[in-house]
């Protein structure tokens, strides 16, 4: 099996770190899309879902009726899992909720207001997986924050119907709207508006490389969360790992996609080797096996440290999705890690507990943008305002130093603004 070992020089070299390499011709297209879709509205929503998708549809919205129908085909056992993994989600974001605060003084009063957005797009992929975890993911952090229209757009599938277990999720939550489009289309039609769907603040989600292009594109007339990249895990793990468990915990990313990106870091030749030999034995029965075989050949590595130590730095470097620390006392590196969306620590905090269970965000950055940003969360469907308030009094104490710093830049009306109430506080006196 052609899964690499390589010093960290060594796949910084083969294995270029940036996803976004050359979509030229893909960034083209989405912008012809997204025209197309400002133009033509609604009638360019059916083209492409027929031209792209294969897809006629009659409606664009999903209807009361394939709700109720939706829902009579999840598993109730299923249903019982999505409804407790989305109280955990629930309890975990509404820890990120912030307050309201005030600071006063002698004749004045600054202060923050926490306010939600009024409106939210959330794009959940389709196509080879249906992700109702997805839907929990994105739209209870929405709901803790307080925003009041969530619509989520979604492809099709090739009946025309939404998946059972996404339409679940999504009444489940009280989702405003589902969409049944797919594409660079779909954000194009969140971010301008269509006859039938709402033009939103902000949009939210994971998708393919048009969607994340499209994202890029109307990014300044909304709001979105992250250019979001294929997945990634990072492992640093000694010989005192399992390696069933780790090769496990790398497939469990690499069977997203072609393009994620599963990495193994250690200080360990016979856990490396024994990694190797599990990757192998473990895909001859995975449903998924040849997404996971293209991504471990193509996206993999190993790559080997000399000590644990120094495994940190080349983390910090990759600023991964995800990190696995399945070492002895895993809890005493924290303070070493700087650049990473998720830290899943010890061998019984495998990566999926996070995407389904635990309550953390699934919606993580990737692509290296954990160097700048973090996973989604209640604050991004929150705004601050701020707030301030002077008195004639505290205005005219002021009044002195505001001048001095708008006139050191140039502003004269600035000051002018400031001055003329102080003329006026003077002519009062007088009288």
């Amino acid at each position: 099996m052609p899964f690499s070992i390589y010093s960290y020089a060594e796949f910084k070299h083969e294995r270029p770190l940036s996803f976004f390499a050359d979509y030229q011709k893909e960034g083209r297209l989405v912008r012809k899309i997204i025209e197309n879709v400002r133009k033509h509205g609604d009638e360019g929503l059916f083209d492409y879902t027929l031209r792209l998708d294969q897809v006629e549809l009659k409606e664009l919205a999903v209807s009361d009726e394939e709700y109720t129908e939706a829902i009579k085909k999840v598993d109730p056992e299923v249903m019982i899992a999505l409804r407790q993994a989305g109280k955990n989600i629930k309890q975990f974001h509404l820890r990120q909720m912030r307050e309201d605060w005030w600071n006063t003084g002698e004749g004045w009063l600054v202060g923050q207001r926490i306010v939600p957005l009024r409106s939210a797009g959330i794009y959940i992929p389709g196509g080879t997986a249906a992700y109702p975890s997805s839907v929990l993911m994105t739209v209870i952090p929405a709901k803790v924050a307080g925003v009041k229209d969530i619509f989520i757009c979604t492809p099709p599938r090739q009946d025309g119907s939404v998946d059972p277990l996404v339409l679940a999720a999504a009444r489940d939550n009280g989702v405003t709207a589902v969409f049944k489009i797919g594409g660079a289309q779909a954000i194009a039609a969140m971010a301008y508006g269509t006859e039938t769907v709402p033009a939103v603040d902000k949009i939210v989600g994971p998708g393919n490389i048009y969607v994340t292009l499209a994202k890029k594109e109307v990014f300044g007339r909304v709001g979105i969360d992250m250019l979001a990249g294929p997945s990634e895990i990072v492992i640093v793990a000694d010989d005192s790992a399992e390696p069933d468990y780790v090769a496990a915990d790398l497939l469990s990313q690499a069977e997203h996609d072609p393009l994620s990106r599963p990495i193994l870091i250690t200080d360990s030749s016979k856990l490396a080797g024994s990694v190797v030999e599990e990757l192998t034995k473990q895909m001859e029965d995975l449903p998924r096996r040849d997404i996971a075989a293209r991504s471990l050949y193509q996206q993999g590595a190993i790559i080997r440290v000399d000590n644990i130590d120094q495994a940190w730095d080349v983390v910090n470097d990759i600023a991964p999705e995800h990190l696995e620390l399945i070492i002895p006392e895993g809890w005493n590196y924290l303070d070493k890690i700087y650049n990473v969306g998720a830290v899943f620590i010890g061998p019984y905090t495998p990566e999926p507990i996070g995407d389904y269970w635990a309550g953390s965000s699934h919606v993580l950055p990737t692509g290296s943008a954990a160097r700048y940003t973090s996973a989604l969360g209640v604050s991004d469907f929150l705004k601050q305002i701020h707030i301030l308030c002077y008195s004639n009094q505290a205005l005219s104490k002021a009044t002195p130093q505001v001048v001095a710093l708008a006139r050191t830049e140039g502003l004269e009306a600035h000051a002018r603004a400031v001055l003329m109430r102080r003329r006026e506080n003077e002519k009062a006196a007088k009288n």
